[in-house]
């Protein structure tokens, strides 16, 4: 690939001119392509180290991170956008029970802000796209179930899908067609992370309000053997026959108890996510992730519910013992 010879009247890529490459051949590749062009030679790492390729490659893939506030924080990352999209395009790894997440010590640099870049797609259209700014020093903050959402309570996304209310096929069609990202980004350290499934893992009907919901989760390991789920729920709604409405775009951290972890626990899992291994996954994965935390929570469920009988008998068994004590001393008088 490198050489300057011609090899049946083709030109070799060394002999184009580097602005050629990067104009006409580079910008056309997608991200994972231009990682592996970047090992081919000296010459293509340099040529794709460029922070233009890869922040139009960004924009492209999450139009979020063109919003100038977005921007500003990828400019502190080690590489800009090369260092961004290598944090948020693979999926998050488990961490190994040797390095607890909630038992980790404080971070040298504080995070002050968390920034949620979140793009939401029907097929490959564009349909809701939103950067949040999130304060995490204050106590309330830190004591308070940790859950940011998005869609204004008067608000409401259209997305090109017809909504029934009672037919399941509705809701399988939102599962396969809606996507969504959801990407944390801590701009004091200059790291993100990517929260939601590629995919929805689950989608079920409110038992009320008969609206769809759809959960994006990745699952973490939270030390002790303990799971916890990162999860982005996506709640549509509307008139039956009518467009399917996006209310409600919310994101929270979950034990297997189905609790939803404060602020300053939340923020210790997902620092660690945020430093730790990637890995490629895909959907397919991501939902036996899921349903193998699902599993755990059953069985945590279970052992809970199995102690709590083993304590009322032992505590009946006392307070019988007791009151038998007690009568038996009266008789005795």
């Amino acid at each position: 690939m490198c050489s300057d010879a011609d090899h049946g009247g083709a030109t070799a890529l060394a002999a184009i001119h580097p602005d050629i490459i990067q104009s006409h051949i580079l910008n056309r590749l997608d991200g994972p392509t231009l990682a592996s062009t970047s090992c081919a030679s000296a010459q293509f790492l340099s040529l794709c180290a460029e922070d233009l390729l890869w922040r139009q490659i960004c924009n492209a893939t999450w139009p979020s991170t063109a919003h100038p506030t977005v921007r500003a924080a990828i400019s502190a990352f080690p590489s800009a956008h090369r260092s961004f999209y290598s944090d948020s395009f693979p999926a998050v790894a488990r961490q190994g029970g040797a390095s607890p997440l909630r038992r980790r010590a404080p971070p040298q640099q504080a995070t002050q802000t968390l920034i949620s870049a979140v793009d939401v797609y029907c097929d490959d259209k564009l349909i809701y796209s939103r950067v949040k700014e999130t304060e995490t020093r204050s106590g309330w903050f830190q004591s308070s179930p940790f859950r940011i959402d998005l869609v204004d309570p008067k608000e409401a996304v259209a997305a090109p899908l017809r909504f029934d209310g009672e037919d399941g096929a509705c809701m399988e069609l939102a599962r396969e067609r809606l996507r969504l990202s959801w990407i944390l980004i801590d701009p004091a350290k200059g790291r993100a992370v990517n929260v939601a499934s590629a995919a929805a893992v689950e989608a079920r009907r409110h038992w009320l309000t008969e609206d769809i919901q759809l959960r994006y989760a990745t699952v973490v390991d939270a030390g002790n053997g303990e799971l916890v789920q990162c999860a982005a729920v996506v709640t549509c709604g509307g008139k039956d026959g009518g467009e399917l409405q996006v209310r409600e775009i919310s994101m929270q951290v979950e034990d297997m108890e189905g609790k939803i972890l404060t602020g300053s626990h939340s923020l210790g899992i997902l620092d660690a996510a945020m430093e730790g291994r990637r890995l490629k996954s895909h959907v397919g994965m991501q939902r036996e992730a899921y349903q193998m935390f699902l599993r755990m929570k059953i069985q945590s469920r279970e052992r809970k519910q199995r102690r709590e009988r083993s304590l009322d008998i032992v505590c009946i068994a006392a307070g019988v013992a007791i009151f038998v004590a007690i009568w038996t001393f009266l008789l005795s008088r």
